[in-house]
């Protein structure tokens, strides 16, 4: 199963990377767009996103909406080589580089949110199905995290040509409640 999980992570990266910056870039506006208009959003007061890296999608469209909407934004911070804290920047000097050279609010710069106060979660993937299983980057800080967060409702965004065949899920592995694309929203079905 690790190696199946690993030869989909590389698929979904190498798929992503294939796309042009523009391509990127307009699919990532009606991912977000989606997004605005669900419920989840509508209804979510602290809303925890990421910064995007190696042309995950972005959603820093996203960011410009929810400040005009009054919601609170929290980032997750890699506190260590296996647990995951979510901050609120306080300002625009509240940013470093993380362990893996991904933008994440400082710690002595930022307030740091409870799991269970968090409404939303949107998490980045490299790979999903269509059952909404996703596959991260393998250091599995988000499958920590998330069973933290017992009051979110929780969903991934990916681009379409990520979607592979069949994930194979391992008992830790949290299915997303949807995962939205530039074409479809996928959502997680109980069988």
């Amino acid at each position: 199963m690790k190696d199946r999980k690993e030869e989909l992570r590389k698929a979904g990266i190498l798929a992503r990377e294939s796309l042009s910056r523009e391509e990127r870039r307009e699919a990532s506006i009606r991912i977000v767009e989606q997004i605005l208009q669900s419920s989840e959003y509508r209804d979510a007061v602290i809303v925890m996103l990421y910064k995007a890296v190696r042309g995950e999608v972005s959603l820093d469209a996203l960011e410009t909406d929810s400040s005009a909407k009054g919601k609170r934004l929290v980032y997750p911070n890699c506190i260590d080589k296996v647990d995951m804290a979510a901050f609120e920047p306080t300002d625009e000097d509240s940013w470093g580089k993380g362990s893996y050279g991904i933008p994440e609010p400082a710690a002595e710069k930022s307030v740091e949110i409870s799991p269970d106060k968090i409404d939303l979660v949107i998490c980045p993937c490299t790979a999903f199905d269509e059952k909404c299983n996703r596959i991260g980057m393998g250091a599995g800080y988000y499958d920590r995290f998330l069973e933290k967060c017992v009051n979110a409702q929780i969903i991934s965004v990916a681009f379409e040509v990520q979607k592979a065949e069949g994930i194979p899920a391992s008992p830790w592995d949290k299915a997303m409640e949807k995962v939205y694309t530039e074409t479809k929203i996928y959502e997680y079905k109980m069988t």
